[in-house]
């Protein structure tokens, strides 16, 4: 396993921060070409309660985000160096106008102290056209697409309102690594999903395995994202907990999720995250991932004892 951090500093050389930034877009399962409502743990951000205003052109955007983590890290350490990548994380961040799009990544790549960009999006929004452009800018820069896969459960699929089928991810991979082998490929899996078990959980991770790991050459491995699902307000999942028709994970059961999915993955394979982040103001549960300092310090004692497995 190689930790984002470590992967990023062996791309560009140095300590590498992402900023949130918002393309402006929505989602197929919002504005009724799918389906409505979106899926039903995203809040109405679209899941990029961190990005700034869209309303704000992108280089203000991500002036705004540098100059929050300088802040932090002078608070931290004095420090105040390091490189960006423009994260488009709101929403679905492929899904629109190519030509607006396209120019909104490479406003991105323009901007100071920017050195690649992270575009989420879902499986079913990488038409040819946009791959194409994407594909283009991978190589004149660092790119990399997260997709949101959730699970690879499709019964679950349709209860989240996802939108989406396996097939839809399976050929999204594909595509990908076709028209644009250096593309750095994450994807996002959630654990604790309504009536997923542990089977349900270890085989998406497999699944995820089985298609970014085989078939063709990257230039970067695979990045992998985990995060246990937690509820925030003003969301059909939070009416969904609050009918009591599902019970988050616990802590040390989700630890011990994690610790399991770690020994699926391969050699090599980049973890990007293992924790989400909600702001407390609209978290309704599980309370323990609050405090997010401990629970990744606890991670990352989880990370170092299945590295010492033999």
């Amino acid at each position: 396993m190689v930790r984002i951090s470590e992967f990023y500093k062996s791309v560009f050389g140095c300590k590498v921060y992402k900023v949130a930034i918002d393309a402006g877009c929505t989602c197929p399962n919002r504005d009724g070409s799918k389906g409505v409502g979106g899926c039903v743990f995203c809040s109405g951000s679209g899941s990029g309660d961190f990005a700034s205003d869209r309303n704000l052109s992108i280089k203000e955007q991500i002036e705004r985000g540098k100059a929050l983590v300088l802040s932090k890290l002078a608070g931290r350490s004095g420090k105040r160096d390091g490189k960006f990548i423009a994260y488009f994380q709101n929403f679905t961040s492929t899904y629109g106008d190519a030509d607006e799009l396209e120019e909104k990544y490479r406003e991105a790549l323009s901007c100071d102290g920017v050195v690649g960009i992270a575009i989420a999006t879902r499986p079913d929004c990488l038409g040819a056209d946009i791959l194409g452009r994407i594909a283009k800018i991978s190589e004149e820069s660092f790119v990399q697409l997260e997709l949101g896969l959730q699970t690879s459960n499709e019964v679950t699929g349709r209860l989240i309102n996802r939108c989406y089928t396996d097939i839809d991810y399976e050929n999204a991979v594909r595509s990908i690594k076709s028209a644009a082998p250096k593309i750095h490929i994450v994807t996002h899996l959630i654990f604790g999903l309504p009536r997923e078990n542990r089977g349900d959980m270890m085989e998406s991770v497999r699944f995820v395995v089985d298609n970014c790991s085989s078939g063709g050459k990257s230039f970067h491995p695979f990045g992998l994202k985990i995060t246990v699902l937690y509820v925030v307000r003003n969301t059909v999942l939070a009416q969904m907990y609050e009918n009591g028709e599902f019970s988050c994970l616990g802590k040390s059961e989700y630890y011990d999720l994690v610790s399991h999915a770690l020994r699926i993955l391969p050699p090599g394979t980049v973890i990007h995250r293992l924790t989400g982040d909600p702001p407390k103001s609209i978290l309704l549960a599980p309370s323990w991932t609050s405090d997010k300092k401990r629970v990744m310090n606890e991670l990352e004692k989880i990370i170092e004892e299945v590295e010492e497995i033999p």
